[in-house]
């Protein structure tokens, strides 16, 4: 076994507590709540943060809010609320090897404020409920304030419990807080 092949097995314990808590608040998405209080913005974040799998990192948060979808319904700004939590998988590559109170507080700032300004300006854009002008879309994000609080307030409580969820995990199981470096340095028996 070489040490790319033992790097990857020893990351598999975090991947799969990763992954079952992405599945979790995937889950928790589909249960009622007030308008944009989900967990799904801290799940993108969190996913970019944790997952070492860039791909992986991307595709299961996007497919588990399309499952979501399935039970919540279809909507025509999927597209733009997907690529909004694309861009919350990007900030979470922004935080991955640093993952600090203030870095994972301004990650999920700045992620329910990019969702909040991409889709009041697509509902702008896409539906007839403001006047196509500057003032039109002014109202239409002040119209939105309401939802942004909602937006940022699940935002932070979900990255709380997912991040301080694995940090917990990381700190009570030692197959997930030692480093791969560790692993392969470790003698055999």
């Amino acid at each position: 076994m070489n040490s790319q092949d033992i790097e990857k097995q020893s990351r598999l314990p975090q991947a799969l507590l990763a992954l079952l808590m992405i599945a979790v608040a995937a889950a928790v998405r589909i249960a009622p709540h007030p308008w944009n209080f989900t967990p799904i913005g801290a799940m993108a974040l969190f996913s970019g943060a944790v997952l070492r799998n860039r791909p992986l990192a991307v595709f299961f948060p996007l497919l588990a809010l399309f499952v979501g979808d399935v039970f919540v319904g279809f909507h025509k700004l999927m597209p733009l609320v997907y690529a909004s939590f694309a861009v919350n998988i990007a900030i979470g590559f922004w935080l991955r090897d640093r993952r600090t109170i203030g870095r994972i507080s301004l990650g999920t700032f700045a992620g329910a404020v990019q969702f909040f300004l991409i889709t009041n300006f697509a509902a702008w854009l896409y539906f007839d409920t403001f006047p196509k002008s500057g003032a039109g879309l002014a109202a239409c994000y002040l119209a939105g304030l309401p939802l942004f609080g909602n937006t940022l307030g699940g935002d932070a409580i979900y990255a709380t419990l997912l991040f301080g969820g694995y940090a917990l995990a990381e700190r009570f199981v030692p197959v997930l807080r030692e480093s791969p470096q560790d692993r392969v340095q470790r003698p055999s028996r």
